[in-house]
């Protein structure tokens, strides 16, 4: 199978099983979490901490980093400062090296005011000694105009719509199914003005889908989902499905006409806009397929943040974003005065943002626990035990299975050959009908012409989704075996 024909969820399973199994020295890993949902990145914890091989993490997951870590380098404006402490240390030291460096620069400011003082006002008859201050001076210019000192912080502003009425939705006995696979089985909800509530659970277990029927934009097969009439609902995608690659930064946020963009009841320019989300002027001819996935995210935050609401709807707006920026959207949403809705597989952005959490319990059955994700597992039990969550399963039983029968057999079965060479085949099949499917379904107008196609359609995407989940874990079982005996 090609791997560039793999999603990124199925990218990164195969790659950790790759380098996991041969349990080498020193392992190096770039953003090992990106695509995992919340069941896989526990787990990858677990064998992360049982591995004897030397970690190097590169990663904006708090969390992640807090439980692996024992030392930290930090890379700021192209310098690097090393602290012998894990992550849970790093901030407190940043911000003091902060704060010594305005102290340093202060000092540094107050000496070259004097000495300015002294070359318009001082004796000039030493010659040679005023010549040796004169290039100290230029010195220290040199060296304050260079020095490092924190960088560019996005400043977010979120447009406030009027408050909403005090409940803003209430679902009632809800129940969906995609073919002969439920969703989501006699869920009750109800969500007040100001409740946050964040949305966990494996990929493909139904998140969005519920979501979706809370927030109106699909219907139950049964119950009732009531919305607040003065709700003024702002959603953010974050798989920018809907940012258009060919179009400029500009384009994107003025709609393609004038130079101005509407934040809340401001006008403003569109460039003096974005400078708070970090864009410069130059930039906004850019056309989006050139920005890099940071980009896109503050992108994203920049156009959802625009429009007035009480009501945000976020879908893992954590990607992609470096830990500066997401400090400030923590801080502009615990001061945000309307009702969030978070999809998100951060487990520490959860527990700073949310007031309960819904969770699958088991299948199709979602409940919510008050608190955030940490409260929510001392609830449950130690973790999170989901019985859908079928890819770390797997990727856990990979290489000792491999190890132990290879020991025991000494070359692959004729039915294990057949399917290794099949396989492949079959999995194309299945990864062109899935993306055939995925194309007639971001139909935006699709749902509201024809609802019946849509859950048709949307019903034989997850069936094929599953399918395909299937062919490539028995795919790597068997190429891991098949290079385990080669290795005998």
């Amino acid at each position: 199978v090609d791997p560039a024909a793999l999603s990124g969820g199925e990218a990164r399973r195969v790659a950790l099983a790759r380098v996991l199994a041969p349990q080498p020295d020193i392992l190096l890993l770039d953003e090992p979490t990106n695509h995992l949902d919340l069941p896989a990145i526990e787990w990858l914890e677990t064998e992360l901490h049982q591995s004897r091989s030397a970690l190097v993490l590169i990663s904006h997951d708090r969390r992640f980093l807090e439980n692996l870590s024992r030392s930290t380098v930090w890379l700021e404006r192209g310098s690097t400062r090393k602290l012998s402490k894990g992550f849970a240390f790093f901030e407190d030291w940043r911000d003091a090296e902060l704060e010594r460096e305005d102290v340093e620069r202060h000092k540094l400011d107050r000496k070259i005011a004097m000495e300015l003082d002294w070359v318009r006002y001082g004796v000039t008859a030493r010659r040679k000694r005023n010549q040796r201050r004169l290039r100290e001076l230029n010195e220290m210019r040199e060296r304050r105009r260079t020095e490092m000192r924190a960088a560019g912080k996005v400043n977010l502003a979120i447009a406030a719509a009027p408050q909403s009425s005090k409940v803003v939705i209430e679902a009632i006995g809800l129940k969906k199914s995609f073919g002969a696979k439920p969703i989501v089985t006699d869920f009750d909800l109800k969500i007040a003005s100001g409740d946050r509530v964040g949305f966990v659970g494996p990929n493909g277990a139904g998140k969005t889908t519920l979501l979706n029927m809370l927030t109106g934009l699909l219907v139950p097969d049964e119950g009732t989902i009531r919305i607040g009439e003065t709700v003024n609902m702002v959603t953010l995608d974050q798989r920018r499905e809907h940012l258009d690659p060919e179009e400029t930064l500009g384009g994107i946020m003025t709609g393609g006409s004038g130079d101005t963009v509407v934040a809340g009841e401001r006008r403003v320019h569109v460039a003096t806009y974005l400078k708070d989300f970090l864009f410069s002027s130059e930039q906004l001819r850019t056309p989006v397929a050139r920005l890099s996935g940071g980009e896109r995210g503050r992108l994203m935050l920049a156009r959802a943040f625009a429009k007035p609401s009480n009501l945000l709807v976020l879908d893992e707006p954590t990607n992609d974003l470096d830990l500066e920026t997401l400090d400030v959207l923590q801080e502009k949403l615990t001061e945000y005065q309307g009702t969030v809705l978070l999809v998100s597989h951060d487990r520490d952005f959860l527990d700073r943002i949310v007031s309960s959490v819904v969770t699958l319990e088991r299948p199709s059955v979602w409940r919510e626990y008050p608190g955030g994700y940490s409260d929510m597992l001392r609830q449950r039990g130690s973790d999170l035990k989901i019985p859908e969550a079928k890819p770390q399963k797997k990727l856990r039983k990979v290489a000792p299975q491999n190890e132990d029968t290879a020991k025991s057999k000494k070359k692959l079965s004729f039915k294990e050959q057949y399917a290794l060479q099949t396989l492949p085949e079959e999995i194309a099949r299945l990864e062109e009908n899935r993306d055939k499917l995925r194309e007639k379904i971001s139909d935006p107008q699709l749902y509201n012409r024809d609802p019946n196609s849509f859950n048709d359609l949307t019903a034989a995407l997850i069936e094929i989704e599953g399918e395909l989940r299937e062919a490539e874990d028995k795919w790597l079982e068997l190429e891991l075996l098949r290079e385990a005996l080669s290795g005998n």
